[in-house]
């Protein structure tokens, strides 16, 4: 892989799901749980295929890590994923106690703000950063988005 620093590495595994995504001609999101530096958990956005409107790659990918740890509670998890968060998947990402959150581009329209926080307990989420990958994660989008068009 190459020498990026660590966040940038994991996001693009995050890219590769969003690629799954994609092939499956669904809005190429990624995201991936991480847990003592491994993958854990891994998401693709499948909100067509499944015919399911919380199928979003977040919580696929937490139902994913839930599943291999057998546990609901992901305690010292790290979700990355390729567009910041929707409420929704904020909620799933505050219950399932991920303590870190990182994610590439920011959603103005669906994205959940990140001040949110500030009304929440951070007993759990301690920490969020936008804009990993912030080009890649954009790009993979507006192209999929112009296709469309």
């Amino acid at each position: 892989m190459i020498n990026h620093n660590i966040h940038e590495q994991w996001m693009y595994y995050a890219l590769k799901e969003a690629k799954i995504a994609e092939k499956n001609e669904e809005v190429p999101i990624g995201a991936i749980v991480i847990k003592d530096d491994k993958i854990v958990g891994r998401g693709s956005n499948q909100v067509e295929s499944l015919k399911d409107s919380t199928a979003h790659a977040e919580i696929i990918a937490i139902t994913s890590a839930s599943n291999t740890l057998n546990d609901w509670r992901l305690n010292n998890c790290i979700l990355y994923v390729t567009k910041q968060p929707c409420l929704m998947c904020l909620g799933s990402i505050l219950n399932s106690r991920i303590e870190q959150l990182y994610y590439g581009m920011h959603d103005s329209e669906a994205g959940t703000n990140t001040n949110i926080l500030e009304l929440t307990d951070k007993k759990h989420l301690k920490y969020i950063q936008g804009g990993v990958l912030l080009n890649e994660c954009k790009e993979i989008l507006q192209k999929f988005f112009l296709k469309r068009r």
